[in-house]
């Protein structure tokens, strides 16, 4: 018995139609005779839908018990016993009820699926785990349901249900989503089109991504290596030189030209890690790609040609872009170049284009590797070495009464040349090579103290003596110069890990930033000039140092320009040109640095924004609603009371004076808190402080509250707390209240209190609902009810205005979790610290 096949219907909304299109295919699929049933379908009082399920068997849900209540859920049993060859699974990330056989509804579709069962079921795509947080910052409500990405992409079939915002938004308005006295609510908040573009947008991407892994998939299963244009890759080959920004942007409009081009820019280094590429220029490019929508790659190969045709392949690209040659024409003689090789090996399907520019045919020039810097000590000891050490040598070897023979001679010579390398370099060594050939010749060659040299075998043994010792001396200078230059890289790529590492954990700040730079280069002051443009006058936009300020780039001692109307101006020495490498990787994580502090403070003052008309939005709902829904009562009320033509008795006089009392209250209760989250919002809250008993202030807040819901255990021995009387009763009024309306009828609420050190607690204690960790804070939040399906009345204010009295009063209200389920406030206060006694009021005022 095979495994069954999954079929999902993704959408990026409730309401788009992923219910409807699943029982769709499940008519069509029994008018071509396959035993399809419905394990569960939840139509959510949509009549369309209903209507969809007629004509379909629907296996029996179970019935479970759960505190109290009795729900539904889909009855795996049942449908492992019914056996059908395809069942419908609604609402895939639906978490079970306690006491079901798996805890997530997903799983009961893999047991499905291992008995053979087909299944076919619908999912949103904010339900999906790994998109949490992106679909939390977008909507700024946190999905409790989700399902892991591996099940969904482990589908054998995924078919996106898409509608235009504007069209759902119509739907939702027509009612044919949620019930009317719903619609507003929810298109004002999680139905508004910037979030449904948005989760529309997630969508398709999600979708698109799944396509690109099942093409790569069948590819390299079925060993396919010609590359298939589904859609145009154009890969962007860059060698760090100024045609770099040409070239990405040529690419740029070839994708333009069609739908869902794609363009990857790429830089391939050698694997020595010596390269003539400007690290400013390639950050720039780099930039300038990631702003066209393209990506940067970095990749490492000593072929080049074949490097950049194996990433081309890899990637499934269509099109590669190079730049001309910038080599001369007799520079050809070395072979045809990256392009033509390119050109010559991609094959018939992989297009080249080479794309001339200003730098064509100018020469790349030979590049100029500098060598270490030894010091003047170690150069002139390197010359002493290569120069006097020859002639002691010689001083030593003439009155010493010993003939150790020309080969030893030569072999001593050689070993001062290889020393004077090591010390000096190349020309020092070069310097020993030759004084050590005509000392060798004039002391040690006979004729003695004559150039001539009698033996020919002599003139060989020199001419190889010279040639070994500048052979060795060449090579041994090159081993001491690369030896320096990969310490030299090894330390500049740690500083530019270390740099780049913290930017992007945004741990850097610019001061900091600035500060390292001139840490790293021992400068005395470092500072980033800007200005809007080439007339405007430079202004700082950051600088660290004591010195004198610099406040253009021509009065520092170095400047590193950051594109055209920036740059980084340091004063202290004048940096060596290998140094201003790093430095110019520094400037331009300077810029990006300043660039995401700027982003940030937007950002910032767009969520406060967002803030202050989220509140605007949620007061004009609860003035629209909650405050005038008493308002009709009392209005209806008192209408009736006026009423000439009914002779009302006075029981029933009675009743709608109570009702108009308690409709006042309500508007009291309501306008209350809406002036007290004003004032909260404002910092204009004034207290009072006195020493007093707790035992004096809850019993009075629990005046709004029926007296049989909840119990009191405040002892008479807790010591007193220094705080504002009323504020204080406010806000365990607002808590108490709050606490009362999600529990259980049956249950009552506790308030107790109790010492903790020097601290006084208050805990609320229910046995309601509970709320989620991930949600303990946004509770607090102004306007928000938990759920989004309130119970009672309120606009949502009440823990918001009880938190920010207790904070007034120097205390903390949080939420935690009641053993055994529920919920319990706890409001932390300090205990005074002196015994009762009459003191002076002190009006204090919390300002902002």
């Amino acid at each position: 018995m095979g495994r069954g096949k999954l079929r999902i219907y993704l959408g990026a909304a409730p309401g788009v139609g992923k219910t409807y299109a699943m029982l769709s295919e499940a008519h069509r699929r029994i008018e071509r005779g396959t035993d399809c049933v419905v394990a569960f379908v939840e139509h959510h009082n949509r009549p369309r839908t209903e209507v969809m399920l007629h004509g379909l068997e629907v296996v029996s849900r179970k019935e479970l018990e759960y505190r109290g209540s009795t729900f539904t859920e889909m009855d795996v049993d049942a449908v492992l016993a019914r056996r059908p060859q395809v069942a419908l699974v609604d609402e895939l990330p639906h978490t079970n009820i306690p006491g079901s056989r798996n805890a997530k509804r997903w799983q009961d579709v893999q047991e499905l699926l291992a008995a053979g069962i087909d299944v076919i079921t619908t999912v949103n795509i904010q339900h999906l785990e790994s998109l949490g947080d992106v679909v939390e910052s977008i909507t700024g409500v946190r999905q409790q349901e989700t399902v892991p990405d591996e099940v969904v992409r482990r589908a054998d079939q995924i078919e996106l249900v898409d509608m235009s915002p504007q069209a759902l938004r119509r739907r939702m308005a027509h009612g044919n989503i949620y019930k009317p006295d719903k619609v507003d609510a929810a298109l004002s908040n999680y139905f508004r089109p910037g979030n449904l573009t948005a989760l529309r947008e997630l969508a398709l991407l999600w979708v698109a991504d799944r396509v690109d892994e099942y093409l790569n998939q069948y590819r390299s299963d079925h060993r396919v290596s010609k590359i298939w244009g589904s859609r145009e890759r154009i890969v962007v080959g860059l060698t760090g030189g100024p045609e770099g920004r040409t070239l990405i942007r040529r690419a740029a409009r070839l994708a333009e030209k069609g739908a869902g081009g794609e363009v990857l820019a790429i830089y391939i280094a050698r694997s020595d890690g010596l390269t003539s590429a400007s690290p400013k220029e390639l950050a720039v490019q780099r930039t300038l790609v990631e702003d066209l929508g393209g990506t940067f790659h970095h990749v490492v190969g000593d072929d080049i040609p074949a490097a950049l045709l194996e990433f081309a392949r890899g990637v499934n690209a269509t099109q590669i872009v190079l730049g001309v040659s910038r080599r001369k024409s007799w520079q050809y003689v070395f072979g045809p170049g990256v392009g033509a090789t390119v050109a010559r090996d991609s094959g018939p399907d992989l297009d080249v284009h080479l794309i001339t520019h200003d730098e064509a045919g100018k020469g790349r020039g030979l590049p100029v590797t500098q060598g270490a810097r030894l010091g003047r000590p170690r150069i002139i000891w390197g010359w002493l070495t290569g120069v006097g050490g020859p002639a002691l040598l010689t001083l030593l070897l003439t009155h010493v009464d010993a003939d150790l023979g020309l080969a030893n001679d030569m072999l001593l010579f050689l070993t001062l040349t290889v020393a004077a390398a090591l010390l000096g370099g190349l020309y020092p060594a070069l310097a020993s090579a030759a004084v050590g050939s005509m000392l060798l010749n004039w002391y040690f060659t006979p004729p003695l103290h004559r150039l001539t040299i009698a033996n020919p075998k002599n003139i060989l043994a020199l001419v190889i003596f010279v040639f070994v010792a500048a052979s060795v001396a060449s090579v041994v200078d090159l081993a001491a110069r690369r030896t320096q230059q990969a310490a030299r890289l090894r330390a500049e790529s740690e500083i530019l890990s270390f740099l780049a590492g913290n930017v992007l954990r945004g741990e850097t700040g610019l001061e900091e930033l600035l500060e390292r730079v001139r840490e790293t280069f021992g400068m005395e002051t470092a500072a980033l000039l800007e200005r809007e443009t080439d007339v405007d006058p430079w202004t700082c936009a950051g600088r660290v140092g004591r010195d004198r300020m610099v406040e253009r780039p021509e009065d520092a001692d170095v400047d590193m320009p950051v594109g055209d109307h920036m740059t980084l101006a340091l004063t202290g020495r004048v940096l060596p040109a290998e140094d201003r490498r790093v430095l110019a990787a520094f400037a331009a994580q300077a810029a990006v640095v300043l660039d995401r502090q700027r982003l940030q403070k937007e950002a910032d003052q767009a969520k406060d924004l967002a803030e202050g008309n989220r509140i605007r939005t949620a007061l004009l709902a609860a003035v629209s609603h909650d405050l005038r829904t008493p308002l009709a009562g009392i209005k209806a009320s008192v209408t009736s009371l006026r009423s000439v033509d009914v002779a009302w008795s006075q029981q029933d006089q009675a009743e709608l004076l109570a009702g108009i009392e308690e409709g006042a209250d309500r508007l009291d209760h309501l306008i209350g808190n809406l002036l007290d989250m004003s004032r909260l919002q404002t910092g204009t809250v004034s207290t009072i402080l006195r020493e007093v008993d707790l035992d004096e202030v809850v019993p009075m807040a629990l005046a709004g509250v029926p007296q049989d819901s909840v119990d009191l255990d405040v002892p008479e021995t807790l010591p007193m707390i220094s705080v504002d009387k009323g504020l204080l009763e406010r806000a365990v009024a607002n808590v108490v209240e709050n606490a009362v309306k999600y529990s259980p009828a049956d249950m009552k609420v506790l308030v107790s209190a109790s010492t903790l050190g020097d601290r006084v607690e208050v805990r609320v204690v229910d046995r309601g609902p509970g709320v989620p960790d991930e949600a303990k804070e946004r509770i607090f939040a102004p306007f928000q009810r938990y759920g989004d399906a309130p119970r009672g009345t309120g606009v949502g204010l009440g823990l918001a205005v009880a938190r920010g009295f207790v904070e007034a009063l120097g205390g903390t209200l949080n939420a935690e979790d009641t053993p055994g389920g529920g919920l319990t406030m706890v409001i932390t206060l300090l205990a005074a610290a002196r015994p009762a006694q009459s003191d002076p009021e002190v009006d204090t005022t919390i300002v902002p």
